[in-house]
C-alpha cells in the first residue's frame, strides 16, 4: 500500500464531469480527507459545453484539474474511456493506495472490480440511482446526498449574522434526522455482530463495521440520520453497547437476548 513518509496514504480523485454535479464538491473533498490525501484530482469531460459550466468556477478554489474529453460522436460518452484508461496508468505507478471514482455510471463498475484485483482500496460515490453493480464493486459507496446532508441542515438552522467561528461551532453539535433502520439493515447488522463476536457473544464495534463494509459497500450510518455507527447501533434496540474495561475507547456490543 503506496503512503508517504508520516503514513498518509495517497488518493486518487477521477471524477465524471458530465455525470456529476460541482454542488458535491466541498462535501466529496471533506469525505475523502478521512481516508486520506488526494495527491491527484482530476476531472474530465467536453468543456468547450455548457453543461460543465458550474464546474469551471470552483476547479482554481479546490485545486481540481480538468481534463479535456471531446465527444466523437453522439450519443457516446468519451469522458468514461479517457477516465479508465488514466485510471490504469495510475494504477500500474504504484504510488497511491485508494482511488475514489466519482460517478454514477455503471460502466466504471469494472475498473474498480480491476483496481481491487490489484490490491489498492477503492471509494466509489454516486447518487441514489447508482446501479448495485458499479456499488458492490468498491470497498465503500458514499451517496451524494450523505455527503451535502449536514451541510444543508446546518445552512438551513443557522441565523444570518453568524462569523466562522459560530457556523464552525453549530456544524458540530448539527443533529441528523434520524431515519431509523429497516429490517434488512437490522439483519446486516445483526449478521455482523455474530460474524465477528467472541465466545462471550461481544464483538468489537470496529470489527463489525468492517464486516458490514464487506457485506454492503453503501452501508452507512449516515444514510439512516446518524453521525457515526455507535450512533445507529445504539439506537437500534437490539443490541447492548459496553466499553472494554482495559480501554474506554474500545466499543463493545452484544445482541440483546431474547
Amino acid at each position: 500500500m503506496a503512503t508517504g513518509n508520516s503514513g498518509t496514504k495517497h488518493l486518487a480523485l477521477l471524477i465524471d464531469g458530465d455525470n456529476v454535479s460541482s454542488k458535491i464538491v466541498v462535501g466529496l473533498l471533506a469525505e475523502i480527507a478521512i481516508y486520506g490525501t488526494a495527491s491527484v484530482k482530476r476531472i474530465y469531460g467536453d468543456w468547450t459545453g455548457p453543461n460543465l459550466k458550474s464546474w469551471k468556477e470552483c476547479l482554481l478554489e479546490h485545486s481540481i484539474h480538468p481534463i479535456q474529453q471531446f465527444a466523437y460522436t453522439t450519443r457516446k460518452n468519451a469522458t468514461d474511456g479517457a477516465m479508465i484508461i488514466d485510471a490504469m496508468d495510475l494504477l500500474y505507478t504504484g504510488r497511491f493506495s485508494g482511488f475514489c471514482i466519482i460517478s454514477s455510471d455503471s460502466d466504471f463498475a469494472r475498473l474498480a472490480a480491476r483496481i481491487r484485483e490489484q490490491g489498492v482500496t477503492v471509494y466509489g460515490f454516486g447518487e441514489r440511482k447508482t446501479p448495485r453493480p458499479f456499488i458492490t464493486a468498491c470497498d465503500k459507496f458514499v451517496y451524494f446526498d450523505v455527503l451535502n446532508a449536514q451541510a444543508t441542515e446546518v445552512e438551513e438552522a443557522a441565523p444570518p449574522a453568524q462569523n466562522p467561528a459560530q457556523a464552525k461551532l453549530a456544524a458540530a453539535n448539527a443533529t441528523p434526522k434520524k431515519a431509523g433502520l429497516n429490517k434488512a439493515a437490522r439483519d446486516m447488522l445483526t449478521k455482523a455482530i455474530i460474524a465477528t463476536a467472541d465466545e462471550d457473544g461481544r464483538a468489537n464495534l470496529a470489527q463489525v463495521g468492517g464486516h458490514l463494509a464487506k457485506q454492503a459497500p453503501d452501508f452507512d450510518a449516515r444514510n439512516y440520520g446518524f453521525p457515526r455507527l455507535s450512533d445507529l447501533v445504539s439506537a437500534s434496540g437490539i443490541v447492548d453497547v459496553e466499553r472494554a474495561p482495559d480501554n474506554p475507547k474500545t466499543i463493545l456490543v452484544r445482541l440483546k437476548r431474547a
